[in-house]
């Protein structure tokens, strides 16, 4: 169990995010060890890395700051990787400058429907489609890591995407398998459990999320 300065309790770190009304998010600047707990030789859970699976900048959210006994500045983030849901601490100085986001990205599963929050009011809500029972989609909390346009507006995905932390069931699918949020080219299916874990909207909602949401939102899937 640690105690009072003993460099695994880190009751005194301060909150950087609430996932909700704020949060704060950085690009890596070098690659850096993540580790469990914020001591130099903790156990190392992955490292930073400076690309998405997609080629986009990486995203990581900052949950909180903490410094320890020689004034080392580390920070609790969130890490796209499998399993999902993973956390771990890296050094402030491995991190670029902090961005600041007011958004919140809600999926609920049972009612087939997104919102999208702003400073904690309702500003965007659509009907989605999410995966099949075979290929489900993973619930849990993640995030939006990069946004962008669609080279073909009329096909399969719809004019945009947006792509998440959070990893599909199938593991072996083109791009790692990690569940993007797209507009589609079967409304019909909309709402319902069609897909093989993505979240799909209609082109004109998905156009409209595009303007609201930004890139570091934190996504919420119930």
């Amino acid at each position: 169990m640690a105690t009072a300065g003993d460099p695994r309790d880190t009751r005194g770190s301060v909150r950087l995010s609430n996932e909700w009304t704020i949060t704060r998010w950085a690009h890596p600047v070098r690659r850096a060890p993540i580790r469990w707990l914020p001591i130099p030789g903790a156990r190392r859970i992955a490292s930073t890395r400076y690309r998405t699976e997609d080629g986009f900048p990486e995203v990581y959210p900052a949950l909180r700051s903490w410094r320890d006994s020689k004034s080392h500045v580390w920070v609790r983030i969130r890490i796209p990787m499998r399993p999902n849901g993973r956390t771990g601490w890296v050094r402030r100085a491995a991190l670029g400058p902090y961005y600041r986001v007011r958004t919140l990205l809600v999926v609920s599963r049972r009612r087939l429907r997104a919102t999208l929050y702003k400073r904690g009011r309702r500003i965007w809500r659509a009907p989605v489609g999410i995966g099949k029972p075979a290929t489900p989609t993973p619930a849990g909390r993640f995030w939006i890591r990069e946004k962008f346009r669609v080279r073909d507006p009329d096909g399969l995905y719809g004019p945009v995407a947006f792509g998440t932390s959070n990893y599909s069931v199938l593991s072996d699918w083109p791009g790692g398998g990690i569940i993007g949020i797209h507009g589609t080219n079967e409304p019909s299916l909309v709402p319902g459990r069609p897909s093989h874990g993505c979240i799909r909207v209609r082109n004109k909602d998905v156009r409209r999320l595009w303007r609201l949401m930004p890139v570091g939102t934190p996504l919420l899937i119930r």
